[in-house]
């Protein structure tokens, strides 16, 4: 094949893709990167930062961009990696958990909520990680007073001691934030580390408006709460960078010992993040967006989307349908008796959302890429399906 028949036959596979454009797909957590991404991602195509010795500006960015995240979690000294996505990140930080425990002759011992990513569970199959899985309130977040009672009457026996805590700032099926602030002085007091799994939330929840925040609930999840040791984020979520762009980020450098495996044939003879390759793609790509948007455009984005994200609500309301629990970020979980045949028959007629697993509900992400009208269109196509 010429180049000409290559970009031909690779044109017709695009075709078959959906188009975030159309707004049609709604169960995603990713969304079109911002256009300044193309010319960048023509920039950096060749770049390694697995032998960041050989790409030395590529580093110099990748820091720069830990630092900029750094800066609205609330830590002016953080360190940390853009890697693949959140589920790397969320294994990085169960790495530390478990080499943190290391020399106990037991099974590290994790507390993990019911509604944790599904990346949780594949670390606990590669590390051997036993979870305690709280209870979840009503408002579908981990019982706080279950954790601290746990702790206390497990404390003295070494065999049941906690070794570390994961908090979820902004689930996956829901949205909702776990009280971290609680869970951190719980996480203070007895010297357990504490991750937080912020993928999507973290891109959010920094720049959240008043006006879109709930009544008595708790949106604090960074790094002021001096428990917190590491967060998940991921600049191509909300951060509208193009994939992979994900982030792990901890309070300061000393966790890196816990991470680093000799590699005594690269420029730097210590590698610390899962995948030893890494594309410099996404993390020039959030460099450059993060730039360009600053925290007053991500502001407006974020806006835009709990604006969206409240006209969803009403107009469900105004068919009959119901929303699990008021919306805490972009998310909403509709009530549906059977989420799995719905979900099909909306997917045969070109509309692509997601089920929750904790709750029967239909699951909608209020990205950058829908519009009202597009959320007009899919109410219309949801009332049509449950009537058949």
């Amino acid at each position: 094949m010429d180049e000409k028949e290559v970009l031909e036959a690779l044109k017709k596979y695009r075709e078959m893709d959906l188009k975030y454009e159309d707004g049609r797909i709604l169960g995603s957590m990713c969304t079109k990167p911002h256009p300044i991404s193309r010319k960048i991602s023509e920039m950096f195509f060749e770049t390694n930062l697995g032998d960041p010795g050989l790409f030395k500006g590529t580093k110099k960015i990748e820091d720069e961009v830990i630092h900029m995240m750094g800066n609205f979690l609330n830590n002016d000294n953080p360190f940390g990696y853009i890697i693949s996505g959140g589920t790397e990140a969320n294994i990085t930080a169960m790495r530390i958990i478990k080499n943190l425990s290391i020399k106990k002759e037991r099974l590290p011992k994790v507390i993990v909520p019911e509604t944790a990513h599904f990346s949780f569970e594949k670390a606990r199959e590669m590390m051997d990680l036993e979870y305690i899985k709280p209870p979840l309130t009503n408002c579908y977040t981990m019982d706080v007073k279950y954790i601290k009672d746990y702790i206390e009457d497990n404390n003295k026996n070494d065999n049941k001691k906690i070794d570390g805590i994961v908090a979820i700032a902004g689930c996956t099926e829901l949205g909702t934030i776990d009280n971290i602030k609680e869970i951190s002085k719980i996480a203070e007091e007895n010297k357990i580390y504490l991750h937080v799994d912020a993928a999507f939330g973290g891109f959010v929840i920094p720049f959240l408006e008043e006006k879109y925040k709930m009544d008595n609930y708790n949106y604090e999840f960074d790094f002021s709460l001096n428990a917190v040791s590491s967060i998940t984020i991921d600049p191509h979520k909300m951060g509208l960078a193009p994939i992979p762009a994900g982030g792990i980020i901890f309070r300061d450098s000393s966790f890196k010992k816990y991470l680093d495996v000799e590699a005594p044939y690269l420029t730097d003879t210590h590698q610390a993040t899962l995948i030893g390759t890494r594309t410099g793609i996404g993390v020039a790509s959030a460099w450059g967006v993060m730039k360009l948007l600053g925290k007053e455009g991500y502001k407006n984005i974020v806006s835009k989307c709990m604006d969206n994200t409240h006209y969803l609500v009403k107009k469900a309301k105004e068919y009959g349908f119901e929303p699990v629990i008021n919306p805490v970020l972009n998310i909403v979980a509709l009530k549906d008796d059977n989420p799995s045949e719905t979900c099909l028959k909306l997917r045969q007629i070109g509309w692509y959302v997601s089920i929750c697993k904790c709750v029967g509900a239909l699951r909608i992400i209020l990205m950058p890429h829908v519009k009202k009208e597009h959320i007009d269109e899919f109410i219309g196509a949801l009332a049509s399906v449950k009537k058949n």
